[in-house]
């Protein structure tokens, strides 16, 4: 008797099979649209940062947070352009520039983005030591010591996608600082009218300030680290290529691109608004306005403001530190790695990127000697920031040139909106880095 009877595939084949085509969780989803751009805009929330943000509430109150809606879009801007470049030519900022233009500029540039990214790694460090020694006693230095260790080790022995994970799920610990807002008695219409009504002052300090909330948000190794980031996800995803090569993955990809770094551009503007909100609310109402670090800001909001906020501040000091402190050393290890050709990207193997690996090392080693030396941190906070104020713009120019050059970007030449913004950006960041550089000799750096 022929049998007509279909066979049925095994329970196992079955689950297999659905666990194949099962749908993408919300979590699936989000952590597959936000990477570089929400690493990369939560990384500039460092210690550094907060110090710079603490200080401008702690000084000026609410008449100065309109700066971060003022900067939202030029930092949103140049930040994406950093992404199209990776996506779209497949190398970072600085293989495109030994490809493409002089190699003293390459040199030059690389340089100031190694000892600017060397120094803030110290004076982070320095500031997590700190933070850590307020919370739980100890030695400052013992805690310099093991987040320098635990940074270093996470880049050079734990996978690329497990990496990469870990730094997303970091980003998290930005969310201390809403929490304080939650905790501080904020007057929010004293707080809207600061943030929507720009109020200028004509002393030397504010614009000062208001030049270094410029330089902390919008710096070159942010742009290094999401242009290397998207290099990275190019060779991670199978199906991905860079869009020069293939141009019809081009309105997905820079449609990603655009959500990832606008969504991390806002979160990390909307936590340095909370720090400032938190800080004006509190010190500055109270006239401490004498405010050089984050340590400094979280031990005066202690009385102020009570043990929760207090614990709530330094516990964010720490976990964006071991955010910014790899993103720190990992794009200098990326500019340097691409101006010398060597192999590079967290994807390998320490032993099939020696070079590359040994930078990201030597860095994190180098700023963790700068905190231990007898250097003010504000000193190396202020000497970073005019360094990287002095290289942004540069930087920037030749970014907007690249994007309108049509032998490296392909049919992916910037226009309209984009390019205008990035420009302004530019500009923006020339005044402020005179400014800056002005100031750091008529007697800023005193």
């Amino acid at each position: 008797m022929g049998s007509s009877m279909k066979s049925s595939p095994s329970p196992k084949a079955t689950s297999g099979a659905k666990a194949a085509y099962a749908p993408l969780t919300l979590k699936d989803k989000i952590f597959r649209v936000l990477g570089p751009g929400l690493i990369t805009g939560a990384s500039d929330d460092d210690p550094s940062g907060i110090a710079t943000y603490s200080q401008a509430g702690a000084q000026f109150g609410f008449s100065i947070t309109w700066t971060l809606l003022f900067t939202y879009p030029l930092m949103a801007a140049i930040q994406e352009i950093s992404g199209r470049i990776g996506r779209i030519t497949g190398q970072g900022i600085a293989a495109n520039l030994r490809q493409h233009y002089p190699n003293w500029l390459l040199q030059s540039i690389v340089a100031l983005v190694l000892i600017a990214n060397i120094i803030n790694i110290g004076a982070d460090l320095g500031a997590m030591g700190d933070a850590a020694t307020l919370l739980i006693g100890g030695p400052r230095i013992m805690y310099i010591g093991l987040f320098a260790v635990l940074c270093a080790v996470l880049q050079v022995f734990i996978a690329y996608s497990k990496y990469v994970s870990v730094l997303k799920w970091l980003t998290l610990a930005l969310f201390a600082y809403f929490g304080t807002v939650l905790v501080v008695n904020v007057p929010w219409g004293e707080a809207a009218r600061g943030f929507f009504i720009p109020t200028f002052d004509n002393r030397l300090e504010f614009w000062t300030t208001v030049v270094a909330i410029f330089g902390t948000t919008i710096s070159p190794y942010l742009f290094f680290w999401q242009a290397s980031q998207e290099v990275e996800d190019i060779g991670a995803v199978k199906a991905r290529k860079p869009l020069t090569k293939s141009p019809e993955q081009g309105p997905d990809a820079i449609g990603r691109i655009r959500l990832d770094t606008y969504v991390g551009m806002a979160f990390s503007n909307l936590v340095s608004l909370a720090i400032m909100f938190t800080t004006a609310a509190t010190l500055h109402a109270a006239g401490k306005t004498d405010i050089e670090t984050s340590s400094q800001a979280a031990e005066a909001l202690k009385p102020i403001a009570g043990d929760f906020a207090f614990a709530i501040f330094v516990l964010g000091i720490v976990g964006t530190g071991l955010l910014a402190i790899p993103v720190l050393a990992g794009s200098a290890a990326y500019a340097l790695a691409e101006a010398r050709r060597w192999k590079i990207g967290l994807a390998r193997k320490p032993q099939e990127a020696k070079a590359f690996y040994a930078t990201i090392v030597v860095a994190t080693l180098v700023g963790t000697g700068i905190s231990f030396s007898s250097i003010a941190p504000i000193k190396a906070l202020f000497w970073s920031a005019v360094i990287n104020g002095v290289v942004a713009a540069p930087v920037m120019t030749v970014m907007m040139l690249m994007t309108a050059n049509k032998s490296i970007m392909g049919r992916f030449e910037i226009h309209g909106y984009l390019k205008y913004v990035g420009w302004i950006a530019t500009a923006v960041m020339a005044a402020a880095s005179a400014v800056m550089f002005i100031s750091a000799f008529i007697g800023g750096s005193a």
